[in-house]
Parts: C-alpha cells; sequence; structure tokens
C-alpha cells in the first residue's frame, strides 16, 4: 500500500478519502491486525495483560494474607478503620504485583520477539533465550551469581512452558468415561 491510497481485495488502487465505510474498516482491521502481529504490538499487549494478572493476583495474595498489614494489631481499631487499613493494603500490593507482572511480560515479550525476528525462526529455542536474557537482566543488580541463577531458573521455567505449549497436538491422555 503506498501511503494515501488504499488497495482493496480486487486490486484496485483508491485514494483514501474516496473509500468506502467496508473498505476503511477492512483497511482499519488489517492496519491493527498488522500491529498487533509486531514485536512493539506484542510488548504492548504483553505489559498490558500482565499487569492486569498481576493486579488481580496481587489482590488475590493480599487478601489471602495471615500477617497483619504495616504491623498494626487491628482488632483494637473500629471496624471503618480496620476496613481502611486492609483496602489500602490490597491496594498496594495489588498495585506492585500488577507493575511487577506488567514489566516481566514487557520485557520478555519484546526478547523473545527480537530473538524470533534476528534467527527468522519459530521454536522452543526463542523462548528458552528469551527466559535466559530476561532472567538474567532482572537479576543483573545482585551480582553476576544472581544473573547466572535467574539466567537458569527463567530459561528452565520458559522451556517447560514452552514444551507444554508445544505438546497440545498430542492426544489428550485417556480417561473412564472414554468407553
Amino acid at each position: 500500500m503506498v501511503f494515501g491510497v488504499y488497495t482493496g481485495s480486487n486490486g484496485a488502487d483508491k485514494p483514501l478519502d474516496q473509500l468506502t465505510q467496508e473498505e476503511q474498516a477492512e483497511l482499519g482491521a488489517r492496519k491493527m491486525i498488522e500491529f498487533m502481529q509486531s514485536c512493539p504490538g506484542k510488548t504492548i499487549m504483553a505489559g498490558g495483560s500482565g499487569f492486569a494478572l498481576g493486579g488481580f493476583f496481587g489482590l488475590f495474595m493480599a487478601s489471602m494474607a495471615y500477617d497483619t498489614p504495616g504491623g498494626v494489631h487491628i482488632n483494637d481499631l473500629p471496624f471503618k478503620q480496620q476496613m481502611k487499613i486492609q483496602f489500602s493494603d490490597m491496594a498496594k500490593r495489588s498495585w506492585s504485583s500488577a507493575k511487577n507482572f506488567g514489566y516481566l511480560g514487557m520485557i520478555y515479550s519484546g526478547v523473545e520477539c527480537s530473538i524470533e525476528s534476528l534467527r527468522a525462526k519459530h521454536d522452543i529455542y526463542n523462548g528458552v533465550a528469551a527466559g535466559c536474557i530476561t532472567g538474567a537482566g532482572l537479576s543483573i543488580k545482585a551480582g553476576p551469581q544472581a544473573a547466572f541463577i535467574g539466567c537458569a531458573g527463567f530459561a528452565a521455567f520458559s522451556t517447560a512452558i514452552e514444551l507444554y505449549l508445544a505438546s497440545d497436538s498430542a492426544a489428550p491422555p485417556s480417561n473412564d468415561y472414554d468407553d
């Protein structure tokens, strides 16, 4: 597509101001799909979904915590104050977890997509290498030993996930209900 000119499914070129609504919708959908399949699009989507899921995870974990928020004995406080402290703690934990998961998702997805683009292959090794680079990069401030452990741990986790996702075409396990 030349800038300012739309090439339709029939191969005819039209200026953008002469498009029908259907052609405008097709062009918009095509541009959206192209963006979501690009490395920046994948990185943004992974960061956003990681942020959302991390927020829910943090909210859940805060609600399951046995410790008292801020080390305060809240049993002696009025109910309204107890609720205020609890919700404040849940919000802090949810926000912290959301930021961490979003950041992790962005880093991993961006590195994985870059490696895949560089190698021009879609296989398990892209995820393993991205896991190693992400794990090492996130733990490098703690020193080289921590970076090595982060690399190995995240690469192992990425390998397990990649192998699980790759085995999706295998036959499901047999059970007693198939008879």
